[in-house]
């Protein structure tokens, strides 16, 4: 595991694409299952360790995760989220950008669980839900585009459908209209920082994730002047 941030309250870890935060039909281990035995080792724990889920990410993506090591963490952590206290970045590579180099996307989604896929729509449908997000370009090569992302809401699949509906669907996406699938299996998304202020000290965390060992974004990060 790459861990970011460790006090002793929070750890954050630098997501592969092939992590799970949350099992699933693989049945394969989870972030939060690697974490746990992580602490047993490294603190010579005995019995059971906390490791509390605070929020995810979909298992293709790439990216800081944040976990509580403490219920109290875990409690208020939560409320940050529920309350969008935690400003989330995220990176985006795309093949055709939006129409304009920065912007704001506005949609309603609907949430299909079975195909666990969303859908995003121009106007309100039956369960649907707003999603809102400001993007803008950070840099450019010869075939793809950088975008920097801001969610201004939390929705299942959000900047990957949004961006899909303008024409612009994140490389490596086949659930969102990419023709072709990553080598790795994952998709170019990658949830760059977190910024909040923390829920027991009351002092600024800013964590940073490292862009993933790959030639395109290293590529198209170099162009980010």
């Amino acid at each position: 595991m790459d861990i970011l941030y460790e006090d002793n309250h929070i750890i954050a870890i630098n997501k592969r694409s092939s992590d799970i935060v949350q099992g699933d039909d693989t049945h394969d281990e989870t972030l939060p299952d690697k974490v746990k035995q992580y602490l047993k080792e490294k603190y010579d724990k005995r019995g059971n360790v906390f490791c509390g889920v605070v929020h995810r990410l979909d298992r293709p993506v790439s990216g800081v995760v944040l976990f509580a090591k403490t219920s109290k963490a875990l409690t208020r952590l939560s409320v940050l989220f529920q309350t969008h206290e935690i400003e989330k970045i995220y990176w985006a590579i795309v093949k055709t950008p939006p129409e304009y180099p920065e912007g704001r996307l506005a949609h309603y989604i609907v949430r299909n669980e079975k195909q666990n896929k969303s859908y995003a729509y121009d106007s309100q449908r039956n369960t649907s839900k707003q999603a809102v997000l400001t993007y803008r370009t950070l840099s450019q090569s010869e075939n793809f585009t950088l975008l920097e992302i801001f969610l201004e809401t939390g929705r299942h699949h959000q900047i990957r459908c949004q961006l899909a509906k303008v024409g612009s669907p994140i490389k490596g996406d086949l659930k969102y209209g990419y023709p072709r699938s990553n080598p790795d299996g994952g998709v170019s998304l990658h949830a760059r920082s977190v910024q909040f202020i923390h829920p027991i000290h009351k002092k600024p965390v800013y964590i940073v994730a490292p862009i993933p060992d790959d030639k395109l974004w290293r590529e198209i990060t170099a162009h980010n002047g």
